[in-house]
């Protein structure tokens, strides 16, 4: 079985690609501007490329499409993207799993949010993401849109390095005590979309992790594992600053951890400890 990443150069993709291959599956991955380390066959990708969505998946033959890229705000690649990726993998009978973001919901309801919790984004980016779900969803009823959180791991998570910038004053800000997700490791991510790809499972699954924090408890933990001086992360309200975007965004991922042999730690525990 041929498993093609899409976006295996990026953060998450690449512990897809990693994972993967300590399984032992046959992979396939693409990238936009350069390939990356591992020893896979590697497909040149713009997703907004009207055709090669296409070209790719008919070259590499994949029985499972795992899309992790990371477009931004960027319409074309976020939202429009994953709609060809998603008629390509109707036409060649590919399974998709398609990684989605609680940026889909406004954050504006309280409490936690669980998969049948509409879409109400706030941001260009929420759009977006709200806007592949909808064409994932309806073009190939038989896949997983898996909606997740803050990805943490080592330094090539965006949210580590921003801590690490702040604490050594290569950037200036604050971090918020009122902005609450639940992060995850990038291993458990990675491992858990893997596992909802080898299985029949469709539809929408949470996967955050066990435990919601504020942005600003996120960065005195990932400076405390990594040895870093924490005074130094000044704490601030989100409220206060004309900043767009969800404040409270607490993802319900105990359904799909259920189904789950792979763990969804919590950021208090997967930090505690340099991993």
């Amino acid at each position: 079985m041929t498993v093609l990443i899409v976006g295996g150069s990026g953060f998450l993709g690449a512990e897809l690609v990693r994972q993967a291959a300590a399984d032992g599956r046959t992979i396939a991955a693409t990238y936009a501007t350069r390939p990356g380390s591992s020893p896979v066959t590697w497909h040149a990708l713009d997703l907004r490329d009207p055709d090669r969505a296409d070209a790719v998946v008919a070259e590499a033959v994949p029985s499972v499409i795992i899309n992790a890229t990371s477009g931004g705000a960027d319409w074309e690649v976020t939202a429009e993207g994953p709609a060809r990726l998603a008629l390509a993998a109707a036409r060649y009978g590919c399974r998709l799993v398609h990684v989605s973001s609680d940026a889909v919901f406004s954050g504006t309801r309280g409490g936690l949010y669980d998969e049948i919790c509409h879409p109400d984004p706030v941001t260009p980016y929420g759009a977006a993401k709200a806007a592949a779900e909808t064409s994932v969803r309806y073009l190939t009823p038989d896949a997983v849109i898996a909606r997740t959180s803050l990805i943490i791991g080592g330094i090539g998570s965006e949210h580590v390095r921003l801590v690490h910038d702040l604490v050594a004053g290569r950037r200036s800000g604050v971090l918020f005590t009122d902005d609450f997700r639940c992060p995850v490791h990038v291993g458990d991510l990675a491992a858990a979309l893997l596992e909802l790809a080898a299985s029949d499972e469709r539809g929408v699954h949470h996967l955050g992790g066990a435990h919601a924090v504020s942005r600003h408890e996120l960065g005195l933990l990932i400076a405390r594992r990594d040895g870093l001086d924490a005074s130094r992360l000044v704490p601030g309200l989100r409220a206060d600053v004309a900043l767009p975007g969800a404040l409270d965004v607490r993802l319900d991922s105990r359904a799909t951890q259920r189904k789950l042999r792979t763990p969804l730690r919590g950021a208090r525990d997967f930090l505690a400890a340099r991993t």
